[in-house]
């Protein structure tokens, strides 16, 4: 369990091949079992259309707060072992996946350094991110504005939730 110096961090999950509700709840069973993480907060599950250009199913994805006492560094690594560990194959960027894990925010921080950029670069510009975060952490704001602000300039077509409410992924 995350001690005294723990910051609250929100995670992006989805994936869109075989069974990514199982592997997003597998992975939020594998972040909150580490002894630096605990898992708040989940958002439903939303079914997206894929963002990019690479013709692809549709996503399963949601957002997770969770509280940790790994650093920004840290968490990555776990959130990237995570991905390992339940066979995730990066063949092309932006292409289908078993399951993506991303770090989107941190504490409140901003960090730029090789590999890891907090928030997350894009996230402002992805409603299957904004959605399901304007759902557990309605209050939050990402570059002064609110998410409301941020989600009059998204496209939210084809987002629908799949499985409402949050405690979803203890059930697999």
């Amino acid at each position: 369990m995350p001690g005294r110096n723990e910051v609250t961090a929100y995670l992006g999950l989805g994936g869109n091949l075989e069974d990514p509700r199982q592997a997003m709840a597998a992975a939020l069973r594998m972040i909150d079992s580490d002894p630096g993480c605990a898992v708040v907060a989940v958002s439903s599950i939303y079914r997206t259309p894929p963002w990019g250009d690479v013709v692809q199913p549709d996503f399963l994805n949601c957002v997770a707060q969770i509280r940790t006492s790994l650093s920004a560094r840290a968490l990555l690594a776990l959130c990237l072992g995570t991905e390992n560990a339940l066979k995730r194959v990066r063949k092309q960027p932006g292409g289908p996946r078993v399951i993506d894990v991303d770090v989107l925010t941190y504490g409140g921080q901003t960090l730029k350094e090789p590999g890891l950029e907090i928030p997350h670069p894009r996230m402002s510009l992805r409603a299957f991110v904004m959605v399901p975060l304007r759902e557990i952490a309605p209050d939050m704001r990402i570059g002064g504005e609110t998410l409301d602000e941020v989600l009059q300039t998204v496209d939210r077509g084809g987002i629908a939730v799949v499985e409402p409410g949050g405690g979803w992924w203890r059930t697999d």
